[in-house]
């Protein structure tokens, strides 16, 4: 019974070992840093521009499904009422997250791995031409022998064996 417990323990610890995980911890921890930042941009900038046509306050934007609509003495809400307001607030802070994580963290990183992809072929055609050059170089090495040695006139003798 020990043994499994150890087991499951170390299988455990194993998974939160892996760097997935890991990285997984701190993407949250950023999120939740980072959403603080857009919650505040959309209080700040967006619900006033917005604010500037109707109200500042996008929570205000309701429509009355089934009358009355309001608030009763008690501060509970009457009729059917649909937030939309929330709905657009929420809507604008996703897409104000969804793009400054793409154009500061997305497109940064991908165009950076494509440069490294880039430079990684570059360094393969070099390295595969040098090779190419080498390989032609020594063909070339081995035709100068072969012609200088038909040229001199020597011919092979029984048992003894050819270089290349």
């Amino acid at each position: 019974m020990s043994e499994k417990k150890e087991s499951v323990l170390a299988g455990f610890k194993a998974f939160l070992m892996r760097g997935n995980v890991v990285d997984l911890a701190v993407a949250v921890v950023i999120g939740a840093a980072f959403t603080n930042i857009v919650n505040s941009i959309v209080k700040g900038i967006i619900s006033p521009l917005v604010g500037a046509i109707g109200t500042k306050n996008l929570d205000v934007y309701t429509s009355c499904l089934k009358a009355p609509c309001g608030v009763d003495a008690k501060g509970e809400p009457t009729g059917v009422n649909i937030m939309w307001g929330s709905v657009l607030n929420a809507t604008l802070t996703f897409l104000i997250t969804a793009a400054v994580v793409y154009f500061l963290m997305v497109l940064p990183m991908a165009r950076y791995l494509a440069k490294v992809e880039a430079r990684r072929k570059a360094r393969e055609g070099v390295k595969e031409t040098i090779e190419i050059t080498e390989l032609e170089v020594l063909k070339e090495i081995r035709d100068a022998l072969v012609a200088q040695r038909g040229a001199n006139g020597s011919t092979r003798t029984a048992g003894t064996r050819d270089a290349f």
